[in-house]
């Protein structure tokens, strides 16, 4: 058939185009379609293809005559040897820019080619074929499948290499890695860090080398490529590139700059604090220097913003307000560290000053905040780097904090109760791997600094007054379903496990400050059920033992109080909870052998050595607990007894030097065994034949050879 040439006029080339796809349909032989084809790809290449016509190409010709000319090796005569695979490549582009053709098997499956492209000598007169390979990974991206294709097939690798080669489009290699990155980053890590780490290495070289605004477009590349899940202070690769941004950000913060060029400065610096915490700053006077200004210029930022807001300017500035308070949060950490500080006492001095003025800005930001803003995840950040300085300094701005409390304990409760469809900016969460932080847990943030305001008169009645005793029982309900549904074995604390812990903390200050509110707060009767409940799965496993003590220490005290509920009154899982209780108790001390003398000395356990620092003080107090619940349920002497705890105590004592026994363990033994022997015959029987009077004598134990005598 004649073929015209592609004609000038848009209408004249659409009626050629259609003939051609007459041809294309109704072709005897490959020639035919061949000769069709060139005009149909020439058309596409002129961007002529409206949607209608790439569909009416597609049902022409559908995906197997592309596939046909991928892989035919034969070019027609006098042709490149590239012609038919650039057709097909020309075809599958046109297909791939309608999202549904691009998301489709056929596409997905020709990934290994376009990575071949990319990976192939660029002849002068291929660059259209690199082109048309881009443009269909940028469409494959944009797909639900497309990105876990890209990275199991390999396409990471190939951008990599396609970046550092240098060759035409390589540009846009960079690009394509920038999106695959947002959205897949541990796994394109997990599978391509070596090629990740030495495009790293070339970004990090022109960055400390650039001295014009490459530097600062380089700034808004360079944080998709510092990973969270793959730390680069593991190897010397990784520490160079460090070093590398170290010093060109250095320069860049240490120059006079407009606030365009600050900003991406200032992300940079979060997104390296989020991954490696102050790591990559270097020990010294210039570290030093550099990480106060980091923190300076944050607060700076955060002030300017937040203090008087213009609600457009605010709304442009949260992305990087937000970085501010990654640095923020930096900043307290640095200034409350005592081994091996980066900053002087000086500089710590001024730098919470200066922290100070930021947080109060932070505060006034939040007390202005409208209903209908509250899904905002900036309103989430702010939050969140609020509830670490609270968590942290709990002298300053303490009047503001109070006159704040209502707002977070009702924007937690409605993130907790709701749950948000609030997605975290992206400096919002600060190196968490576990993926346990939600939008919605702002409560997991404020813990720590409920913990410290439970014990001050003050805002613990503005956190009851609010409801907060209630709101936090029910995350701690919640919180326990989660970590019971996590996995058994030994792992580094979670955030819900360090979450349960703190709760324990804040209902622990609650017992001893305000008893009548656990009497009247039905809420508390379910805390009790689900801390019976808890504590016997929890004490088996060795790695939950500080979660252990907290559970169990809580407990007694709640049970002291609440000791007329039916829950408490000799039932099967109050018997399980106090066998579990004494459990804990009973194997925190044993004897062992006194270097100094022939005889046995008293020493903490070796399964307690390691988290004694901190569960000592939760045993003292769950030994006195335990002793202030006998008198009160009637059948706890009996499992005592039951359990040889009595006995077992006895014989530990009479076994070991008093004078391994130092007076507070004096005093938290006899307070146990005191009650025992008030409330139990038996239990003083036994005492008495482990030779009790001697050992209470010996002991200055006064109290337990007074109640001995007087029986």
């Amino acid at each position: 058939p004649h073929f015209p040439a592609m004609a000038s006029d848009a209408g004249d080339r659409l009626a050629t185009l259609k003939r051609c796809l007459s041809v294309l349909r109704d072709a005897r032989n490959d020639s035919e379609q061949f000769a069709a084809l060139l005009l149909v790809t020439k058309a596409v290449r002129a961007g002529e293809v409206d949607a209608k016509t790439r569909r009416q190409i597609f049902d022409a010709i559908g995906f197997t005559f592309p596939t046909r000319l991928l892989i035919s090796r034969q070019p027609p005569a006098d042709c490149p040897p590239h012609t038919f695979r650039a057709l097909g490549l020309t075809l599958l582009a046109c297909f791939c820019t309608d999202p549904e053709l691009a998301g489709h098997s056929q596409i997905l499956n020709k990934i290994p080619t376009f990575n071949d492209v990319l990976l192939s000598p660029c002849d002068p007169d291929c660059t259209s074929m690199v082109d048309d390979v881009y443009q269909c990974l940028s469409a494959v991206l944009a797909t639900a499948r497309g990105p876990r294709e890209l990275v199991t097939k390999g396409t990471v690798s190939a951008l990599c290499q396609a970046y550092l080669n240098g060759g035409h489009g390589s540009e846009r290699a960079l690009t394509l890695l920038v999106g695959l990155l947002a959205i897949a980053e541990a796994k394109c890590w997990q599978r391509d860090a070596p090629q990740l780490l030495a495009v790293l290495t070339k970004l990090s070289s022109d960055f400390l080398k650039a001295e014009d605004m490459t530097k600062f477009e380089l700034c808004e590349v360079l944080p998709r490529f510092i990973p969270l899940s793959h730390p680069l202070t593991e190897n010397s690769q990784g520490s160079e590139c460090l070093c590398r941004l170290y010093k060109g950000l250095a320069d860049v913060l240490g120059s006079k700059l407009s606030q365009s060029q600050r900003d991406p400065a200032l992300k940079l610096a979060a997104s390296l604090v989020q991954a490696c915490g102050a790591e990559w700053i270097p020990a010294g006077s210039a570290g030093s220097k550099f990480l106060a200004l980091l923190v300076n210029l944050a607060c700076v930022e955060v002030r300017l913003t937040l203090e008087e807001p213009d609600p457009l300017e605010v709304e442009g500035k949260k992305e990087v307000v937000t970085a501010c308070y990654v640095l923020m949060e930096m900043g307290i950490q640095e200034c409350l560290r005592e081994e091996n500080p980066l900053l002087e006492n000086v500089q710590k001095m001024q730098l919470m000053r200066i922290m100070e003025e930021a947080f109060g800005a932070v505060i006034l930001y939040l007390r202005q905040v409208k209903q209908e803003e509250l899904q905002d995840p900036f309103i989430f950040a702010s939050v969140r780097v609020l509830g670490a300085w609270m968590a942290e300094e709990t002298s300053s701005l303490k009047q503001e904090i109070c006159e704040l409390l209502p707002f977070l304990v009702d924007y937690a409760r409605k993130l907790f109760k709701e749950g948000s469809p609030a997605v975290s900016l992206p400096q919002a969460e600060l190196v968490s791997t576990e993926g346990s932080a939600l939008p919605q847990d702002a409560l997991r943030f404020l813990l720590p600094g409920f913990c410290h305001l439970t014990a001050e008169d003050k805002p613990r009645d503005i956190l009851i007054a609010e409801g907060a005793p209630a709101l936090l029982c029910e995350y701690f309900l919640q919180q326990w379903e989660v970590l019971t549904s996590e996995s058994t074995a030994p792992a580094p604390l979670t955030s819900t496990e360090m979450s349960l812990q703190t709760m324990c903390g804040i209902f622990l200050n609650l017992v001893v400050t305000a008893p009548d509110l656990l009497r009247r707060d039905k809420t508390f009767s379910s805390l009790m059920d689900v801390l019976l409940k808890s504590l016997p799965l929890l004490l088996p496993q060795k790695h939950h033992l500080v979660l252990a003590a907290n559970v169990a220490t809580l407990g007694l005290m709640m049970a002291r109080i609440l000791a007329g509920s039916a829950a408490l009154q000799g039932t099967q899982r109050a018997r399980e909870f106090f066998g579990a209780a004494i459990g804990f108790l009973s194997r925190a001390h044993v004897a062992q052998a006194d270097p100094s003398s022939d005889g046995l000395a008293l020493a903490v356990s070796p399964a307690y050595a390691s988290a004694w620092d901190d569960i000592a003080e939760l045993w003292f107090l769950g030994m006195q607990a335990w002793a202030g619940c006998v008198p009160l349920l009637p059948w706890l002497p009996h499992a005592a007894l039951g359990a040889h705890w009595l006995q077992g105590l006895a014989q530990l004592l009479s076994q070991v030097a008093p004078a391994s026994v130092d007076c507070e363990l004096v005093t938290a033994f006899q307070a146990v065994l005191v009650e025992l022997a008030r409330a139990s015959q038996q239990c003083r029987d036994v005492i008495l034949s482990h030779h009790g009077m001697d050992w209470a004598n010996l002991y200055g134990m006064a109290a337990l050879e007074q109640c001995l005598a007087e029986q």
